[in-house]
């Protein structure tokens, strides 16, 4: 059997461009990024959902509907099968009883990227790249470098020199070469842009949706909810956007999913979180339109979703609009606080973008977008303790001999 049902890539966009999936492939002809599409009905025919719950947890439990044609080719560190998890404390003070964090900390690199990454890297492997350069934010420099490095070739990445500086430093150890840019992420991809072209073809650009199989890495997350929840769909995914590749990949999938019959029912309605120092994508959304314009001097301190202006923003409205979800943005004030809600009423510590999602859905509860009986999965895209700096900790300090005040009352001390 196949280990891969790849069939062709096709434009996002509609322009009805088919491209052969076995040669290096990056944007359409028409600048739009390309989607995999693989032969479902071969899927559906020699694969079930049994089969899979035996195979190891990793996210290549999915290989038939992901890109790898060679499983020998695939570059691995152990992504996938993050848990889902209930937030009972959280879920109880923001009145979402049934609300569950699927926590991407956990994973290899400490975030979600290093699905992509994985995918991404085992393909261009595949297909003969020696080296690989992208623009980023941080943690997906990080995850690609680090793939790279497994891989044995090249990494070539540029980041805002705003980026949080642990991103940095996993780039300089898996031996990338990193250069930091005065702007934002939409500057370094343009020294990247250039670069890759006076590279003579030993490079392949991987940034954002400029190629076709991070999205495949990413909407694994889509497959594994569905799974841990006995293949059935939450109400609702919530999900922090900056790009916005985690929210398409999830959609796909879960299309991809109801094509072969394995999940039915309505689809999650989707909700794109984003900051208020940076929310192109909730602006469209109330104006209902079909893409965004750039939000002028972005900054927040959910770094990772500091996006101007996502190429696949057409892509995530129309998921929005598909599933009749939303899009809503909350403040670095609110995301801060919550991060700490959530430690220390459910002792998970997410990133400041899995905060925001948190912290949407209180929003959501509290307009009425969200009611109580919801069963709602927010996505936790990255570790908390590689951000450790955004949260305050005053802390008392003793001396030798001193006492511990009656119940903890920290006033005493």
């Amino acid at each position: 059997m196949p280990f891969s049902h790849l069939d062709y890539l096709e434009c996002s966009a509609g322009c009805t461009e088919r491209y052969y999936a076995d040669k290096v492939n990056g944007l359409c002809r028409c600048e739009a990024p390309l989607f995999a599409r693989y032969r479902l009905n071969a899927v559906e025919a020699s694969v079930t959902r049994e089969m899979i719950a035996v195979r190891p947890p990793s996210l290549w439990r999915y290989h038939e509907l992901l890109p790898v044609r060679d499983p020998g080719r695939v570059v691995s560190l152990g992504e996938g099968m993050t848990p889902l998890l209930p937030l009972p404390g959280f879920g109880k003070k923001a009145g979402v009883p049934r609300l569950l964090v699927k926590d991407e900390g956990l994973i290899p690199t400490g975030t979600f990227k290093a699905r992509g990454a994985a995918v991404g890297i085992s393909r261009a492997v595949e297909l003969g790249v020696r080296g690989i350069a992208m623009s980023t934010n941080g943690n997906a420099g990080a995850a690609w470098s680090a793939y790279a490095a497994r891989a044995g070739i090249r990494s070539l990445i540029a980041m805002p020199e705003d980026a949080p500086d642990i991103t940095r430093r996993e780039c300089v150890v898996t031996g990338a070469e990193l250069y930091l840019v005065r702007g934002q992420i939409g500057d370094a991809g343009g020294i990247i842009t250039a670069a890759v072209a006076e590279s003579a073809g030993t490079l392949a650009d991987v940034s954002t949706l400029k190629e076709p199989y991070r999205l495949e890495g990413k909407k694994t997350m889509g497959y594994e909810i569905a799974e841990q929840l006995g293949w059935r769909c939450p109400d609702v995914i919530v999900y922090p956007t900056g790009g916005g590749v985690g929210l398409i990949g999830v959609y796909k999938a879960l299309l991809e999913l109801s094509a072969l019959g394995w999940i039915s029912g309505p689809l999650p309605r989707l909700a794109a979180v984003q900051a208020t120092g940076c929310a192109p994508v909730v602006d469209a959304f109330a104006r209902r339109r079909q893409d965004t314009v750039a939000w002028a001097d972005a900054r927040t301190v959910a770094f990772g979703i500091t996006v101007p202006k996502p190429l696949g923003d057409f892509l995530i409205l129309d998921a929005l609009y598909q599933t009749e979800g939303t899009a809503v943005a909350v403040t670095d004030e609110m995301l801060l606080q919550d991060l700490s809600a959530c430690a220390e009423l459910d002792g998970i510590f997410v990133c400041p973008e899995g905060a925001a999602a948190i912290s949407a859905v209180r929003v959501l509860r509290e307009s009425g977008w969200l009611s109580e009986s919801d069963e709602v999965v927010v996505l936790n895209t990255g570790a908390g303790l590689k951000y450790a700096g955004t949260v305050q900790a005053s802390v008392p300090v003793l001396d030798p001999g001193d006492r511990i005040p009656p119940g903890g009352d920290r006033d005493g001390c």
